[in-house]
């Protein structure tokens, strides 16, 4: 069993191996299982190494265990969404997700995954949350809802917080998805933007924050 206190070095570890050189998140919320999975498929195909499939209901459950097998058949993994309770977290755990997202910084919940093992991204909106969270050692945080909060509040809060490594969640599409990267986020999330071919292709462009290049399809793989 993993202590607390680890969970912000598990939650570095798999976040940093697994995000490759495309800084971008798919979730795929509100999709009937056969949907979710024709879209984790193409995600993959096109170089996004992560998938978060939100848990909520029994709709969403369905849909993460059907995208939870095909990423077993294609070598990748998916992990869980809108996570909000311990219960959830045992789900998670049991049903093999790879990693959890919360829409919030929640103390006990971040333990819970620790306990467990499951990396976990946490949602914040405030210096008080980013702060709260990296007494947790929880670097990799979710700046959510990103639109709301706008790209300044990326650059703001990595002048007090430079350690931080934001996933900007929440509103994002092609049109602003680099805007959020160039203020200094890590990575973008995006949902049903990734279902327009029209912004798919802009995707292909995003900057890569880390090698300051645009990012390439077919990255390396987790």
């Amino acid at each position: 069993m993993i202590e607390v206190q680890n969970i912000g070095a598990l939650s570095t570890r798999y976040f940093e191996a697994n995000i490759g050189p495309k800084p971008l998140i798919a979730i795929f919320r509100g999709k009937n299982p056969e949907e979710t999975v024709q879209m984790c498929r193409h995600a993959w195909s096109i170089g996004i190494e992560l998938v978060e499939v939100p848990i909520q209901g029994e709709a969403g459950i369905a849909s993460f265990r059907a995208a939870r097998d095909a990423a077993r058949e294609h070598g990748k993994q998916v992990g869980v969404g809108t996570v909000l309770t311990i219960d959830q977290v045992r789900f998670a755990v049991d049903e093999g997700a790879a990693f959890a997202v919360s829409p919030g910084l929640d103390v006990d919940l971040a333990q819970a995954c620790g306990e467990r093992g499951l990396p976990l991204l946490p949602g914040v909106a405030t210096s008080s949350e980013i702060g709260s969270a990296l007494r947790l050692g929880l670097v990799w945080q979710k700046a959510f809802p990103a639109a709301q909060l706008g790209p300044g509040w990326i650059t703001a809060q990595l002048a007090p917080f430079s350690t931080v490594l934001f996933v900007a969640t929440g509103g994002i599409d092609a049109s602003n998805a680099a805007a959020f990267l160039t203020a200094g986020a890590r990575a973008v999330a995006a949902g049903s933007a990734l279902s327009d071919p029209e912004q798919l292709a802009m995707f292909e462009d995003l900057p890569n924050p880390v090698l300051g290049t645009p990012a390439t399809a077919g990255g390396d793989a987790s």
